[in-house]
């Protein structure tokens, strides 16, 4: 049921959108309309949209074209109600969250809205009226929330994708638990037009699919600016630039003292794996200081966060807490307690903590971290809601505080045959990069993972981008090499070295008289027949290369430089006036080679 597998039928008219249809409606019939689903669109008013999708005049045209996915229903669907997993609060819907929409427009086919953990609230599942989701590898655990609905329907084959949401987890923790990916798109990404909110500042539209590159296809539809939606975002000059996912990057990984299973010695184990098989792949393990991440964690729920959820409920949560799920009626009326001193002093605390984090980031790329600590069965749950629920968000909590974006991922199937997932977190506007490392991730894992690869085989990998800025390719040869005094003009402009090559045959470099520190200059030499001179490409951001322009003195100048691979660069290159009387370097190694033998 994998958007690519369906495509690919599409395609060669082995299925089609009325059978697709056909047979999911008798898969719900055969399992149960509960508990994953809250409310079904009628059958036959999908069997006529499949038809009328059969006879578009260009299919090519619908990005999702005939794909069957679900929402979670804290999203509105015009005509239909939207319950939040509360009866009382149920109402119908007049119009059509913004991100639904657009997929309805890609020729996506809705099949229902699914269950909940009520209002949101809640990393388990099992906070709703409508029956509990289990996980689909074993009815006595649970199925992870609040989005649990969304994630079991993609699981159980009943859907291609899913919508669900994440203010702390919610589109992660459900991934993980039923081995799907769940993406977290930066906060502002995607809209959140006809969404109930949990914390409005917060909230992020999630997507549960197969593969990344599933998820990838979802946001590419849903991923646009939304005028109407006051929290809605684009990436600023210099945001979301990832140099690091075209060479090798830096992954975090918290201290020994920090980490965190609550006993659970499978899912440490299924870690350890995905960091070696993240370090097999180019990546640098990094141990990081997770105390600050933690702290802010804890502010999402023991701080005055908690009480948006009062600000979305509050004439109904006044009104009928007495009809709302006990714990999660705990949860929102207690919010009262909090004040807007409380609420400044937090955002305050919240800035200090930033400080550090950033700073931490600054010496990594992204953070490769457990999605959950454990998986609870769902009669622990209900004897210690609250309790169990703060330890699932352990290493999710902070994500949106800290404006990041992440990709969970499944990781292993442990030897219990539970599964256990991971998380690749960057920075804002990283989106794209983080499901392509993902992606990557995610093929090298399934190899040992258990279950079908099927989906994985035949879907295209993710291709490597710096986007959504673009980044420049730019060779260096002297003072800017790593660990020469101008380094730290490539490294503040978050350039990352991508290899070390030579230049092609025909250039010379010299060294520039009376210059300090000691500067190179290359020169391009027509017809020259040397042996090419050692440089280091770098990738540096677009929008700061003007600003480094601006510093290169003269007789430097940036120009196309090209190298014994027949590829070209942009780099630095010297006005053949400049190298009057200078020292020419003939030495193999270049410039390195040249400082040594001065000493």
């Amino acid at each position: 049921m994998d958007i690519t597998s369906l495509e690919l039928s599409y395609k060669n008219k082995t299925t089609s959108p009325t059978e697709v249809v056909d047979e999911i409606y008798a898969k719900i019939r055969a399992q149960g309309r509960r508990p994953v689903w809250i409310t079904l669109v009628e059958e036959e008013y999908n069997l006529a949209r499949a038809r009328e999708l059969e006879t578009h005049s260009d299919p090519a045209k619908l990005p999702l074209f005939g794909i069957p996915f679900a929402v979670k229903d804290n999203f509105d669907v015009a005509g239909l109600p939207t319950t939040a997993a509360c009866p009382t609060y149920s109402r119908i819907a007049v119009e059509t969250a913004t991100a639904v929409q657009c997929l309805l427009d890609a020729g996506a086919i809705l099949i229902g809205k699914t269950n909940m953990d009520q209002f949101a609230t809640g990393l388990v599942g099992t906070r709703t009226p409508y029956g509990i989701c289990s996980s689909v590898f074993d009815e006595q655990f649970i199925s992870g929330g609040s989005s649990s609905g969304s994630a079991v329907a993609v699981a159980k084959g009943l859907v291609s994708f899913s919508l669900g949401t994440d203010t702390a987890g919610s589109g992660r923790v459900p991934a993980a638990f039923n081995k799907l990916v769940g993406l977290k798109p930066t906060r502002g990404l995607v809209s959140t037009t006809g969404l109930l909110p949990a914390c409005r500042t917060l909230d992020c539209v999630s997507v549960f699919a197969e593969t990344c590159f599933d998820a990838a296809q979802v946001l590419k539809v849903i991923g646009r600016f939304d005028a109407s939606d006051p929290y809605s975002r684009t990436a600023n000059p210099g945001e979301g630039s990832t140099p690091w996912v075209t060479s090798k990057f830096r992954f975090g990984v918290p201290t020994e003292n920090r980490l965190e299973f609550f006993g659970d010695q499978q899912a440490r184990s299924s870690y350890d794996k995905a960091i070696a098989t993240m370090t097999r792949l180019g990546g640098e393990p990094v141990r990081f200081d997770y105390e600050p991440f933690l702290a802010v964690a804890n502010l999402l729920y023991n701080g005055p966060w908690v009480a948006e959820r009062l600000a979305a409920l509050h004439d109904f949560a006044s009104e009928h807490a007495d009809t709302m799920d006990p714990t999660v009626a705990k949860i929102v009326t207690g919010a009262q307690r909090f004040s807007a001193v409380d609420a400044f002093l937090s955002e305050y605390k919240l800035r200090e903590l930033r400080r550090k984090t950033d700073a931490i980031f600054g010496s990594l790329d992204i953070l490769l971290l457990p999605t959950t600590p454990t998986i609870y069965k769902i009669a622990e749950v209900q004897a210690a809601p609250i309790e169990l629920n703060s330890n699932l968000g352990y290493y999710t909590n902070f994500v949106n505080l800290l404006d990041l974006a992440a990709v969970a991922i499944p990781a292993d199937l442990r030897g219990d045959g539970l599964p256990f997932g991971v998380s690749i977190i960057g920075a804002a506007f990283t989106d794209n990069s983080l499901l392509s490392i993902a992606d990557r991730l995610h093929r090298e894992l399934a190899q040992t993972i258990g279950g079908s690869k099927r989906p994985l085989a035949q879907t295209p990998p993710i291709s490597p981008s710096p986007s959504p800025n673009a980044c420049i390719l730019m060779a260096v040869v002297g003072a800017h090499l790593t660990g020469q005094p101008l380094n730290w003009q490539l490294t503040t402009r978050k350039a990352r070295l991508v290899r070390t090559v030579r230049t092609h045959a025909d250039y010379r470099l010299y060294v520039l008289p009376d210059s300090i520190p000691a500067k190179p200059g290359l020169v391009f030499v027509p017809g020259f027949a040397g042996p090419g001179i050692e440089v280091e490409v770098w990738a540096m951001p677009e929008d700061t290369v003007g600003t480094f322009l601006n510093g290169i003195p003269a007789p430097l100048s940036l120009g196309t430089i090209h190298l014994e691979d027949g590829s070209t660069v942009k780099g630095f290159l010297c006005e053949s006036s400049g190298i009057a009387g200078a020292e020419e370097i003939t030495h193999l190694g270049g410039w390195r080679t040249y400082l040594e033998n001065r000493k």
